[in-house]
Formats: structure tokens, C-alpha cells, sequence
């Protein structure tokens, strides 16, 4: 078929469906194959939508939705990688596409999917005696893309071809030029240039060692594509003449006997339908709605197992693919086969020649001539790309730059396992500095991406509804819960959040219940409060009638003046027309966080404060501190950043200091009263040692308002005594994060409460 980019307007040229798949092996500390389950932290992997296993138990499988943009793709694989990571305790993650030091195969346990994945389980049973595990362990990258309707019905405008022949037509043009050319991906991602001597003896025996536990043939470029790596017992080339010529070959192998079923058609492309299906009754039903690479390497260098850039740069060698006028040969898959074997295993040699139409030409000049084509592809159509093709050229016109080169030169210096294990703890390292966030969602609150993640290990399709108001849906096994700001769930009434969000209404509310509440009153206008300062001139509380995350709030802890206690009632009163005034309760601050009636957190929140060393100022220690890869703003790392604002400058003046004062060692300043982590506090788990006494009081306060999750602020003088406190404040909406990553202290899993709760923990 002829086809044109001229018809398909500018915007939607470089528009797509992109998923990733990544497989990986578990390994222990030194480097062998973990004959462990798959972690029971991760879901039930048989339906799970994101994280399963392939082949072996030991082998994770990553799956990403669909998305729109390369990059967002890309984003939330890295993310299934940190989940994964900081899932495992004593096992690592292996970086590489061929395996780690391997034990024989009877030892390999087979992924067990249970009694309702016998045929899973069967099919690998089959695949072990017809291959032998050790080939079954290759993992790579898998990358599915699929183009829009739009994009497709742009370029079919005007064409007889009914539109849904036209679009197979299409797939089977790329997946041919694909073939074709499919050296060239070999090439610039090939990252297999080497095995483990524990790997079959049949490839081992054809190498010379590289180091004491490496084997290569030193121009090698991916082992995985070649003879050695993932390929059926011969070469097999279906007919992509057609869709129905394709299907019928492919039932032609099964009927043979050369494969089992089309799954076992091991193509660097494969054509697919709908859900991810490529059995041929539904490509005959549905015809080809996306395609699979499936020829490309895990790229060690990168924690996500490929490079954004390749990415990208796959995305437009489709396009050109998809473009591309077909060269006319009969036996162009034998062709082409023969060309990605040598440059698999030869690539690096500088004389290499490959065959184009029947006569041999010089590699280079080849993949040279094929880079030139695409960037005039690029610029013709305003494509954009030009940083990474111009990335690619680099390591096309010189093989000490591609990856293979590069991991060869390590392992040479450092040893197969060794290097693999360190590049594995880096990556683990990186994984876990991170825990607190969701990559690709980190412009959220933070409490959104841990229910966010939480819901991805367990396996529970998560989708943003509205980004910039923190609403997700999540879809259970049995029905799908909406949740905003990560704990604003169906299971709290409107009235609940209603009477929590007014100070003087939950007051009565638990005074009626019998719990201890500070007394106060409403004020509306500066003659009220003058009014009645005399009364309250000592130990007071100002703050908005309602509001949240302590905003607005002044406390006084011994004498206000007046003057003070009217700036504190203005600046409340830029919150809420109405403000309170209470009594201060002495003792130190905790946050009892309740969910579904029971305690899951209890933290005491320390003010913003720094620590004099003798020779910086205020300001100086503030700025150090807020340094910290913990502290950010905006709820999105589980501390805040210390701001120096009038609050926290009237404070100091209060104490006789100012920013630019020095504080002796070891002296701690406060720069605020109240010890909210919005406002730069820090956080202390205390959830293992306050009594039950005080956790009954705060379940006893939610139930009174009828709420499911709430944070309850208890003011404690003495927590090894019971009878003392007073509760300040209900939450409506409190911050999970504080919880979750504390300052000091164990870090609690409270994503998965939240969750627990909105799906009545039964999914």
C-alpha cells in the first residue's frame, strides 16, 4: 500500500497509544536466581493488571496502561520498578536482559498462576521441555503502540479500502519494514553482548571468556537476538501479505507441530487485537489494532530497563516504517533474518556487510544511509526529534558509544555479577530514596500518589479523573470507588465533613459525648474580642472557624496583649468570617489518625525549629535544613518547607531574637507555636507507645461525628498517665503522608488502610 503523512494534519503526526512491558529476574545478594514465590505484597499476580510473573516464579513481569505520551509511559514504569523494588528485603532486581548466575533447570520453579491458570501453567511446562528454562529466563522490553483514530482516518481519507482493511493494511506495512530493517534497533539497543558462564553450555562453548564469570565473542551486540537468545528451535516466516494469509500461515505452524499456539511465534514484532490478544480468531474478528516490539534489549545503564530518548526515537522509526516504500524481494524475511543474526553477534566488527536485495553492503553505510533517510523523514513533517536522532548518530557512526561496548568495557573492569549486582543496588538505593513518591504523578498531593501507589501494588486499576483536584477513580474487583485528596471517600457522610469542618459545631458534638474539649467562644468583629479580653488575656487560641492543616491559627500560651490578640483574630479572619477563641491546653500535641474505627497512626507533631551550632544564624540553619530531599512544598514530600513569614518572625520577636541571630550550640529556637507539618514541623511516630486509653478517646471523638477517617488532635501533659487531655481539633481531611514517612519512627502502610476502608477489605 502507498501511504502519505501529507493528509494527516500536524498536530496529530506524532500522536500514539504507548505501553511498555519490562521483564526481570529476582536474584539474591550474590547474584543468583531467587527460587522464592513472587512477593505476596504484590497481589495476586494471575490478575493482576500491572505486576505478574513470565516464565519462572523468580521472573517479574511490569505492565503499563496505555498512554498518550511516550514519556508518561515510560514515567509510570519506572514507578512499577520502585514498587517492586521496595517490595523486596533480602533479594535485588537484575538490570540485564540475559541471566544472572543460573542453577540447573529442574531447579527453576515455573510461575504458578494456581487452578485457575493450569493452562498458563502448562503452556511453560511445555515451553521448558521444548526449550530448557535457561532461554525461558531472557527478559527484555516489550513496546506497544498503536496509532489514534484520528491519525489513521486522516491518512485513509480518500482511499476505497474500507477503513478497518486499511488500518491491518497499515500494521502489516510497518510490521514488513520492521523486519526489514529491524537491525537497526538490534544495533542501537543491543545490550547483550555477553552471558554467564552458568548459561547454556551450547552458546558458552562458541565464546571466549571477557572475565572470570563473563563469555563473548568481543563484537557481539545482543546475544538475546541472536541463535543463542529468545528464538523458536527454526526460523519461521509467517506471510504478511495479508491479514488472512498471515492467519492462516500461523495455523499452518500449529498444524505442523512447530509451535503450540501463536504466543509461541517468538517475532521481533508481533501483530495484536484488542485486550492485548493475538490468538487468531480475534485478529480475524477485530483485525490488527497495535503492535508489539519485542527485540529489544533491557538497557543496564537505565533504571527503568530503556532510555526516554529511545523511546522517542522508536516512536518516529515506526512512523517512518509505516511510510516507507517497500523494497521489492521474494526472499526478503530470510533476508532480514540473516541480517539481524550477524549484526546480533557481529555487529561491532567494522568490515561487517549485510545483504539488501541479494548483494552485500557495508554496515555502516547502511545503518549511516538509514539515519539520513529518517531525519529527512523527520524534517520533511516537522516531526521534531532532532536531539535524539542526532543522540543516535553518535552511536552509529562510532560503536564505542553503544550500549554493548559500554557494558562490555564494565564487566571487563568489575566482572559480570558484580557489576550487574552493583548497577542492581544503585538502582534499589534510588528506589527506596524515593518511596515517598509516584513517579510521573509527583506534581499531586503527596497523600493522592501513596493511595495511588498503594492501589497499583495491590492491583487495583487507578486512573486520575482531574489532576489538579486530587481525583482518582479506582477500580475494584466487584466496583470502582472515587477518592479526592486521598482520604475524602464514600464512606464519609456529607454531613460528617460538615460538622468537622465547623470548629464550634464539633466542639458541642464531643463535649456532648462526654470527651474534653477547650472551652471559647465566637467572635465576629474586633469589638467583640476587645470586649472580652480582659477574660482571655492569658493562654488563648485564635483561629478560623473553618479551616484546615492549622492555617490561620495564633496560639498564645501565656499573655496576649491586645494588640496582639487583634492581629492574631486578622489574621485568622482572612480565613473565615467567624473566629474562635480558646483556651489553650497544655501538654504536648499528638495526631491520632482514625480510620474505620481504629487507630492506624498517632504522630506528635514538633514545631518548626532549628538547632544552633555556634556560628550560623537563624536564617542560615533554615535554609540548611530546608536542603533536606525530604522537605518540599505543597504536600508533596512528607515534610514542608520552613517558611521565615510574619508568623514565624513575630515568634522570634517574642523570644528576643530575630533571623539574623546566632544560636548557641545545641540550643533549639522554635519558629512557630503550632506544630503542623504544613508549616515546616516535624514529625515523630508515637503510635506504638501511646496507651490504649488515649486511642480509645480519639476512635470515641470520630464516631461521635460519624466519621470513618478523621485526625484527631489530643493535647497529652503525660502520656504514662490516663485521665489528662483535650482534644483541639477534628480533621476532616487529614494528610496521610505524616504518617506514612515520619520523621522519626516506623513508617506506616496507611495507602492500604485507606483502601482496606473503601473496599471493605475484601478486594
Amino acid at each position: 500500500m502507498s501511504t502519505s503523512f501529507d493528509h494527516v494534519p500536524a498536530a496529530l503526526r506524532m500522536s500514539g497509544l504507548f505501553a511498555l512491558e519490562r521483564e526481570m529476574l529476582r536474584v539474591d545478594p550474590s547474584g543468583g536466581l531467587a527460587l522464592t514465590n513472587h512477593p505476596e505484597g504484590l497481589g495476586d499476580k494471575a490478575v493482576h493488571p500491572y505486576i505478574t510473573t513470565d516464565f519462572a516464579e523468580s521472573q517479574v513481569e511490569l505492565i503499563t496502561p496505555p498512554f498518550t505520551r511516550v514519556e508518561d509511559a515510560h514515567d509510570f514504569l519506572d514507578a512499577l520498578y520502585d514498587i517492586v523494588s521496595n517490595e523486596l528485603t533480602d533479594e535485588l532486581l537484575w538490570p540485564q536482559s540475559m541471566p544472572c548466575r543460573l542453577p540447573d533447570d529442574g531447579v527453576i520453579p515455573l510461575a504458578d498462576f494456581g487452578d485457575a491458570g493450569l493452562a498458563a501453567t502448562d503452556y511453560r511446562r511445555h515451553l521448558l521441555e521444548k526449550y530448557g528454562a535457561k532461554k525461558q529466563l531472557i527478559s527484555g522490553i516489550h513496546f506497544n503502540f498503536s496509532f489514534p483514530d484520528e491519525f489513521v482516518a486522516a491518512l485513509h481519507a480518500g482511499s476505497p479500502e474500507r477503513i478497518e482493511q486499511f488500518r491491518s493494511d497499515l500494521y502489516l506495512k510497518l510490521t514488513r519494514n520492521f523486519l526489514r530493517y529491524r537491525w537497526l534497533i538490534v544495533y542501537l539497543f543491543g545490550s547483550t553482548p555477553l552471558v554467564h558462564s552458568t548459561y547454556e553450555q551450547r552458546c558458552v562453548s562458541q565464546m571466549q571468556a571477557l572475565s572470570s564469570d563473563a563469555f563473548s565473542n568481543e563484537v557481539a551486540l545482543s546475544y538475546r537476538n541472536s541463535d543463542c537468545g529468545y528464538t523458536n528451535a527454526e526460523p519461521l516466516f509467517p506471510d504478511y501479505s495479508s491479514l488472512s494469509r498471515y492467519i492462516d500461515s500461523v495455523q499452518a505452524f500449529i498444524d505442523d507441530g512447530r509451535i503450540a499456539q501463536p504466543s509461541e511465534l517468538y517475532s521481533p514484532i508481533r501483530i495484536k487485537t484488542s485486550n492485548g490478544r493475538n490468538d487468531l480468531s480475534a485478529l480475524a474478528d477485530h483485525g490488527i489494532e497495535y503492535i508489539e516490539i519485542r527485540n529489544i534489549d533491557l538497557n543496564p545503564f537505565e533504571k527503568a530497563g530503556i532510555a526516554l530518548d529511545d523511546l522517542r526515537f522508536l516512536h518516529l522509526f515506526l512512523l517512518y516504517m509505516a511510510l516507507k516504500e517497500e523494497a521489492d524481494s521474494d526472499d526478503w524475511q530470510r533476508e532480514a533474518f540473516h541480517n539481524q543474526q550477524l549484526v546480533a553477534k557481529h555487529g561491532l566488527l567494522p568490515e561487517l556487510k549485510l545483504l539488501s536485495s541479494g548483494r552485500e553492503v557495508d554496515f555502516k553505510e547502511m545503518r549511516e544511509d538509514l539515519l539520513d533517510q529518517l531525519m529527512a523523514f523527520a524534517k520533511h513533517y516537522e516531526l521534531g526529534g532532532s536531539d535524539v536522532l542526532a543522540s543516535v548518530r553518535s552511536r552509529l557512526s562510532d560503536t564505542h558509544n553503544t550500549y554493548s561496548h559500554l557494558a562490555k568495557e564494565a564487566v571487563r573492569t568489575s566482572g559480570f555479577i558484580e557489576w550487574s549486582l552493583e548497577l542492581a543496588r544503585d538502582y534499589q538505593r534510588q528506589a527506596f530514596e524515593k518511596r515517598f513518591s509516584l513517579k510521573g504523578y509527583t506534581d499531586m498531593e503527596l497523600s493522592t500518589q501513596i493511595v495511588m501507589k498503594s492501589a497499583m501494588k495491590r492491583g487495583l486499576r487507578t486512573e486520575v479523573i482531574d489532576r489538579a483536584d486530587q481525583f482518582i477513580r479506582i477500580h475494584g474487583r466487584k466496583r470502582t470507588e472515587y477518592l479526592k485528596q486521598a482520604t475524602k471517600t464514600s464512606r464519609d457522610s456529607y454531613i460528617s465533613v460538615l460538622m468537622m469542618e465547623n470548629k464550634t459545631v464539633t466542639k458541642q458534638v464531643l463535649a456532648e459525648a462526654g470527651i474534653r474539649v477547650p472551652t471559647g467562644v465566637e467572635l465576629r468583629n474586633e469589638d467583640e474580642l476587645t470586649a472580652i479580653h480582659a477574660d482571655y488575656s492569658s493562654g488563648i487560641v485564635l483561629k478560623p472557624k473553618s479551616t484546615n492543616f492549622g492555617l490561620g491559627v495564633t496560639i498564645f500560651p501565656g499573655r496576649a496583649t491586645l494588640e496582639d490578640a487583634l492581629a492574631a483574630f486578622r489574621f485568622a479572619r482572612t480565613f473565615d468570617d467567624t473566629v474562635l477563641l480558646e483556651t489553650f491546653l497544655r501538654g504536648k500535641e499528638y495526631r491520632f489518625l482514625v480510620i474505620d474505627d481504629a487507630v492506624e497512626g498517632v504522630l506528635h507533631r514538633v514545631p518548626a525549629n532549628v538547632e544552633g551550632d555556634g556560628h550560623s544564624t537563624i536564617k542560615e540553619l533554615v535554609n540548611r535544613k530546608n536542603e533536606d530531599p525530604l522537605r518540599g512544598k505543597g504536600y508533596k514530600t512528607p515534610l514542608e518547607k520552613i517558611e521565615l513569614d510574619a508568623i514565624a518572625l513575630h515568634f522570634l520577636q517574642q523570644q528576643g531574637k530575630s533571623v539574623d541571630s546566632i544560636p548557641v550550640p545545641g540550643e533549639t529556637v522554635f519558629l512557630r507555636e503550632n506544630s503542623n507539618i504544613s508549616t515546616g514541623g516535624d514529625s515523630v511516630d508515637y503510635t506504638d507507645s501511646v496507651p490504649d486509653y488515649y486511642k480509645q478517646i480519639a476512635v470515641k471523638a470520630a464516631k461521635a461525628v460519624g466519621a470513618k477517617v478523621c485526625g484527631v488532635d489530643m493535647m497529652i501533659p503525660d502520656l504514662t498517665s490516663e485521665g489528662e487531655y483535650g482534644i483541639i481539633e477534628l480533621n476532616f481531611n487529614p494528610a496521610i503522608h505524616i504518617h506514612c514517612f515520619p520523621h522519626i519512627g516506623r513508617e506506616r502502610d496507611i495507602g492500604s488502610k485507606v483502601l482496606d476502608l473503601v473496599f471493605n477489605k475484601r478486594t
